[in-house]
């Protein structure tokens, strides 16, 4: 029985499908409105944003060093912001979509060469950017949310695809999921960053470039964070400057719940994108319960915390079964 257990828990994908329904059921006593099929489905709309940045926290987290991305939030507002803007200077909506996510990805590349390059604690060089990135969204935006989106740019956020998949689930989180799981499991690229996040001396010696790595990672954060500011846009059919506020801590709290370690090398996107299930389902059920805002954040504080210990009680049961003395 031992065994078996704790084979479970080490698989964090299987643990994570056993838990699912059983948070979906806990929830459905709570409320009778968070089992129907309606919720069901539209409850994805909100996680779609989460979906890629969690995905973007994870790769960051995986590829070690202390890798954490704090700013990927400021990056949705920032890159919402300018998409906005060049909507209204007259720029084909979907061009400055597309230009936008650009603009994210350069953001993401800047704080990997800070990271890389000047070598800054990656906690503090993202939270110095992310001050740096949300400032300068109120700045441009004065606090008021940018509209004039055209009607046209509404079906990506709102509109349903057979008329029960949201079109931002289907078209844009889905395919950004497998073409990135494909990248991580199938390719040069993905074996070099689990090897730099678990020994990157190991890496450097066999010719990785660790800093190449690293800044590619922090690169497709922004990118996945560009993406999301599009479907916000979308969605809300506004850029509001502070639309990414406390997304980072939601994302950093999915990509653990999925199994990243913080100390890098471990983690997957299967994973993180079932936290991100599992935190959607909260917030909705608690929502539909009733249940007020505060004691919202501290359940997601708390699973945050539990996903921490879990994956530290995991990584010291395995060393003690390698031999290794702690």
């Amino acid at each position: 029985m031992r065994w078996s257990l704790w084979h479970l828990f080490s698989n964090r994908v299987a643990f994570l499908l056993l838990l699912v329904p059983i948070v979906a059921l806990i929830l459905g006593q709570m409320s009778p409105w968070f089992l129907t099929l309606d919720n069901l489905l539209g409850m994805t709309q909100f996680g779609a944003v989460l979906a890629l940045l969690g995905m973007g926290q994870t790769l960051v987290i995986v590829g070690g060093g202390a890798g954490i991305d704090l700013s990927i939030g400021a990056i949705l507002s920032l890159t919402g912001v300018i998409l906005g803007l060049l909507v209204r200077a007259g720029v084909n909506v979907w061009l400055a979509a597309l230009m936008s996510i650009l603009f994210a990805g350069l953001l993401g590349m800047g704080n990997g060469l800070v990271v890389t390059r000047l070598r800054l604690p990656p906690l503090i060089a993202t939270l110095g950017t992310m001050y740096a990135y949300g400032a300068i969204a109120l700045v441009i935006t004065r606090g008021f949310p940018i509209s004039g989106f055209p009607p046209e740019f509404a079906f990506l956020g709102q509109e349903y695809i057979f008329d029960l998949i949201p079109a931002q689930v289907l078209l844009v989180v889905v395919p950004a999921w497998i073409v990135l799981h494909y990248i991580v499991r199938y390719t040069r690229f993905g074996r070099e960053v689990y090897l730099v996040g678990t020994n990157e001396r190991a890496a450097a010696l066999s010719g990785i470039n660790v800093q190449a790595v690293r800044t590619w990672l922090y690169t497709l954060a922004g990118v996945l964070a560009g993406l999301g500011a599009v479907i916000n846009s979308s969605w809300l059919f506004s850029a509001r400057p502070d639309v990414g506020n406390n997304m980072e801590l939601q994302a950093i709290t999915v990509a653990v719940l999925g199994g990243a370690s913080m100390l890098g090398g471990e983690g997957s996107l299967t994973g993180t994108m079932l936290a991100v299930l599992i935190l959607t389902m909260v917030s909705s059920g608690l929502q539909l319960a009733n249940v007020p805002v505060i004691w919202q954040l501290a359940v997601q504080g708390g699973i945050l915390l539990g996903a921490v210990a879990f994956n530290q009680a995991l990584a010291l049961r395995a060393a003690r079964e390698r031999g290794v003395r702690l």
